[in-house]
């Protein structure tokens, strides 16, 4: 079983920066990042595979840059440029077969989340 914590949550002022890490007992075959307002449902924004391709839903892309240093088992999201329409809760996941895509049923193991708050 994998075991998954985020860090790095908090709050920032538009058009702020922060960096999300996932610190993993372990990578899987896809590893990304969702993030979920209440009331909606959760949402993918990056994922990451083995041979190190990445992809980033268009709201985030340019912005969000997803990132794994393999020999600390850490998932990094380093986000740039935050709008209020970040605010969420984000939560790293790890699946174990491909092809990677932002289905939430593609991903087996799951961490808390982290809440980021942007203010405007």
């Amino acid at each position: 079983q994998v075991q998954l914590m985020e860090s790095g949550g908090g709050s920032v002022e538009a058009g702020g920066s922060l960096t999300l890490t996932c610190t993993t007992s372990g990578f899987e075959y896809c590893m990304a990042w969702f993030r979920q307002v209440p009331g909606q449902e959760r949402e993918g924004i990056a994922t990451l595979n083995p041979a190190g391709t990445t992809t980033l839903d268009n709201s985030v892309a340019g912005r969000f840059t997803i990132s794994k240093d393999n020999a600390k088992k850490t998932l990094y999201l380093q986000m740039n440029s935050l709008e209020p329409g970040d605010t969420a809760l984000y939560s790293c996941a790890a699946g174990n077969y491909g092809p990677c895509g932002n289905a939430t049923g593609k991903y087996r193991y799951w961490g808390q989340g982290a809440q980021i708050t942007v203010d405007s």
